[in-house]
């Protein structure tokens, strides 16, 4: 990645969109804080709310989104459906109401994925096919997936007319690198989002984090945001504190070296926070 690269810089969507290179996450953020939250992250500069049904503050993001002032071209906003209705037909009014609530009846979300694979063939199907036709019509610009591995998506090539994903999101971290999966998104033009990239602060006391950091004259937060966007990954760093909020988004005045990444990519892969990948399954 260049050391030009700033908080405006994004990354090219299979749809010919335009993703931006950072964004912010909501998870587990409390409705009573999620709309000062994220006029935070859009004051200093972030340019990607990234919310979900199952976060239960879409509306919040919604009501962020129309207060900040900012044109809605200029704000790049996902959802994430948790869970399929029985038919396509009632899964498509599920995922119209994402849009609804962020949005409003005439709005649009600029992506939309699947939050995660488990859910069965079945769902997983009714989901996709129902979330092409939102995109069919405009309401969803570009789709996607989370958590996904690479049965699922081969998978999908059986019903599927929207093929690759626009996006596979996933837990991605110096502890957690899915090396298979990431490396089979980028050859198939899949673009790789990072959630939990600061490692929900666990690795804060890390020597070998707090070396690079320190060599950086940076956090150890910071770094870590870096490392994902040097990786080629969309990272999606979370906090409701204003000063951590504007922190994780000033990365763009250095570059992680070869070295720095070397000895990140060597950590020990450890049991995720969230969720790692099962290559195999199509369960």
């Amino acid at each position: 990645m260049s050391p030009s690269l700033t908080i405006g810089s994004t990354l090219k969507l299979n749809t010919g969109a335009h993703l931006p290179i950072l964004g912010f996450g909501v998870w587990d953020s409390p409705q009573n804080l999620t709309v000062k939250s994220c006029l935070e992250a859009l004051k200093v500069g972030y340019q990607h709310i990234d919310t979900a049904q199952g976060y239960s503050n879409e509306k919040e993001v919604g009501e962020a989104v129309k207060q900040s002032g900012k044109a809605r071209k200029d704000i790049y906003v996902t959802s994430k459906i948790w869970e399929a209705g029985s038919d396509v037909d009632s899964t498509y009014e599920r995922c119209a109401g994402s849009v609804k609530k962020i949005a409003g009846d005439d709005g649009f979300l600029d992506l939309m994925l699947i939050h995660n694979a488990a859910v069965g063939a079945e769902p997983r199907k009714n989901m996709w096919l129902a979330m092409e036709k939102l995109h069919a019509e405009g309401k969803f610009k570009s789709i996607g997936v989370s958590n996904y591995g690479i049965g699922h998506i081969e998978e999908m090539k059986s019903y599927a007319k929207v093929w690759p994903p626009a996006v596979n999101q996933l837990e991605l971290h110096p502890w957690l690198q899915q090396r298979e999966i990431v490396e089979y998104c980028h050859k198939n033009g899949i673009v790789v989002e990072a959630y939990c990239p600061l490692v929900r602060n666990q690795k804060a006391d890390d020597p070998t984090l707090n070396e690079v950091a320190k060599k950086h004259g940076k956090t150890t937060a910071q770094v870590l945001v870096r490392y994902c966007i040097d990786k080629g990954w969309s990272p999606l760093p979370k906090s409701d504190n204003p000063g951590r909020i504007a922190q994780n988004a000033d990365v763009f005045d250095f570059q992680l070296g070869k070295e720095d990444l070397e000895k990140l990519d060597a950590m020990p892969q450890e049991t995720p926070l969230v969720l790692a990948v099962d290559n195999k399954s199509t369960a």
